[in-house]
């Protein structure tokens, strides 16, 4: 006969405990597969508790499938394949071993947000003035773009910093530029051919491929996108990044960008997704005009994010549509909720009226300025200098930098990992042969890297050289 005791049943009811201890001892082979429980009348007098407790814990294990029933005959336990149930712990165990992220002292190709330049101290106190003035607001479900003030205060932004003149209204807030994506596919339709950077951010043709869209790869010369290749691959919307290619560092130049509108000009199905990626953060210089700025011909929608800005971790994208796009929005999809909390767009657009988005981009600035020249002297001089080439270190938070060695390219990362530092090489965002003619070229974001351990990881780098 069973027995369990009753004396420290935790927040649980009397069945629930019940249900729990007979559950586990099936779950763990204590009560094989085709054994008879105790009929309910003698379990509930073995145990001293009510015989309605008993039958609402066989219910449950009923419901649930660990045991069946048989008219007249009474409760049996259910065959729970034991191949089953290892398969399962097995399972856990590699998600287990393979979730583990591996530890770096110097990680090359993370763009996560330093921890100590996010202005926690203004965040705080900006969070509790909302918390005080905006509690009714905070309760009022937003509408499907954002909430009207922050949209304000980014089309003020973007008129005084980027020279862009636009309505709030064709601005649409969402939580990163993945979700934006997924947004514009559904507006663009797709039956579209897509076309992303070759080399590129491999994220957006991931999003393509799962969105069941075809796109073509476009190669990039040295003055970015190559439109003859657009016209070649019959290409409808484009993704690209003109103020600062990730990950090559290149600026499109004027030129580039006015035969890319022309391009764009040409049909109405042809669209520009600019992504205007790192353009607060150019190092050297006033940043350039956006394509959206110059753009007469509405084909051009503008994106960008607070990811780099604010900290990796803040999830607050936007789109700028132009006036025919965002009319047609409206139509097809507005019955989408905004997917940022309240909370956070009426602090992102506190924080932005009141100057202190315009404050942190300075002391952003002048940080990733401090820090790059620092790297960049530690890497230039002897004896590592020897072995590097820097280029395109003037804007974001990234630069490249050549090894000239006879080793390969795949020694070098295996090698560097070993010894804690993680590099990514540029080849790894090509697709196709053209990655061969950048061996050794590596993408260096020193956005997270502690300065206190980039001796030691020049000192590593030219032991392996």
């Amino acid at each position: 006969m069973l027995t369990y005791s009753f004396a420290n049943t935790g927040s649980d009811s009397m069945y629930e405990y019940l249900y729990k201890c007979i559950r586990n001892d099936i779950t763990q082979g204590k009560i094989k597969a085709g054994e008879k429980l105790p009929s309910k009348r003698t379990f509930a007098k073995n145990l001293g508790i009510s015989v309605i407790t008993v039958e609402n814990a066989y219910g449950q294990l009923l419901a649930e499938g660990y045991i069946y029933s048989m008219p007249k005959r009474g409760f049996y336990v259910s065959d729970l394949s034991s191949a089953t149930m290892e398969k399962k712990k097995v399972r856990k165990e590699q998600l287990t071993l393979t979730g583990g992220a591996t530890s770096y002292f110097a990680d090359f190709s993370s763009n996560q947000t330093d921890s100590e330049i996010f202005p926690f101290t203004i965040w705080s106190k900006t969070v509790r003035e909302v918390l005080n003035d905006n509690q009714k607001q905070l309760m009022i479900n937003p509408p499907c773009g954002g909430i009207l003030e922050l949209r304000q205060a980014i089309a003020r932004y973007l008129k005084e910093f980027r020279a862009m003149q636009v309505e709030p209204e064709q601005i649409i807030i969402g939580a990163g530029t993945e979700y934006l994506h997924g947004l514009l596919i559904q507006l663009l339709g797709n039956h579209r051919i897509y076309g992303v950077e070759n080399p590129g951010y491999h994220k957006i043709a991931r999003i393509y491929e799962n969105m069941k869209v075809e796109y073509a790869k476009i190669s990039l010369d040295k003055e970015g996108i190559s439109v003859r290749e657009l016209e070649e691959k019959r290409v409808d919307v484009i993704h690209t990044s003109p103020s600062h290619h990730f990950p090559t560092g290149i600026v499109m130049p004027v030129s580039r960008r006015y035969e890319l509108l022309g391009w764009a000009a040409k049909s109405p199905d042809h669209y520009i997704i600019e992504d205007d990626y790192d353009s607060e953060l150019r190092l050297t210089g006033k940043p350039f005009p956006t394509l959206q700025s110059i753009d007469v011909s509405d084909r051009v929608i503008y994106m960008n994010t607070f990811t780099k800005t604010l900290a990796s971790t803040v999830r607050i994208s936007y789109m700028v549509l132009p006036p025919t796009l965002t009319e047609i929005f409206y139509q097809k999809l507005s019955f989408y909720s905004c997917t940022v909390s309240n909370f956070e767009q009426y602090t992102l657009a506190k924080f932005m009226e009141n100057g202190s988005f315009e404050k942190h981009i300075n002391r952003l600035r002048n940080y990733y300025q401090t820090k790059r020249d620092a790297i960049l002297q530690v890497f230039q001089k002897e004896p590592l200098g020897k072995y590097v080439t820097i280029r395109e270190e003037g804007a974001g938070v990234h630069f490249l930098m050549q090894i000239h060695t006879e080793k390969s390219e795949g020694e070098i990362v295996t090698e560097a990992k070993g010894k804690g530092i993680k590099l990514a090489p540029l080849s790894h965002y090509f697709d196709g042969k053209e990655e061969g003619n950048f061996e050794n070229m590596y993408v260096i974001n020193y956005s997270s890297v502690d300065l206190t351990n980039i001796e030691k990881a020049a000192q590593i780098l030219y032991r392996l050289l």
